[in-house]
């Protein structure tokens, strides 16, 4: 047998005038991180990017060769400062299904070599990708006449932004004694 709810007991969509009367709940982006604003600027930048590349291309019957160059590393952007903004929830993927068999004592020090591992591991690519920029010198790109730097001075900063968001990540973490992976319903925002 199919239980089907009650719709008069459900809430009202229509008023009683017939019309539909919704309000909308108050923006609030007061916890929107920096991170998350300049991906967002480099998202804007590929948008009006490929949408030059398609009119040009389809509209004009005559394509902008730069186009297809330049919204490749403005989507390498996008990637690197918008990852920062997952290390700041601490919403990447991870695996959680040992802690739960884990002794509270064992998982409470994974955590925390977690978070070290996470930290090094962004400082290491932050620092690799400098000696990459040092071994790289003028090298230009490919159809523009910019050097690559700039692409991989990008990545460098959103590493960094990364390991510095980790650094956060495992100040809260050792402040309130557990983290996501210990308590998997719990956030950032939790304290």
């Amino acid at each position: 047998m199919i239980n089907t709810p009650d719709l008069d007991a459900m809430p009202k969509v229509m008023g009683d005038d017939g019309q539909f009367h919704a309000v909308d709940e108050e923006v609030d982006l007061s916890g929107t991180p920096v991170e998350a604003w300049v991906a967002l600027g480099f998202f804007w930048l590929l948008g009006a990017t490929v949408f030059y590349q398609f009119f040009t291309r389809y509209v004009l019957n005559n394509s902008a060769s730069w186009t297809e160059e330049i919204a490749r590393y403005l989507l390498i952007a996008v990637v690197f400062t918008g990852a920062t903004i997952g290390v700041a929830k601490n919403n990447h993927i991870q695996v959680d299904f040992f802690y739960k068999f884990m002794p509270a004592w064992i998982s409470k020090w994974m955590n925390h070599l977690v978070d070290i591992m996470r930290i090094a591991f962004f400082a290491a690519a932050t620092f690799l990708t400098g000696q990459m920029m040092e071994k790289l010198g003028t090298y230009k790109m490919t159809i523009v006449d910019l050097p690559m730097n700039l692409v991989y001075g990008v990545v460098m900063a959103g590493f960094a932004a990364m390991c510095l968001r980790a650094i956060w990540v495992m100040k809260i973490h050792w402040q309130r004694g557990y983290t996501v992976l210990q308590r998997p319903e719990s956030e950032m925002t939790d304290r």
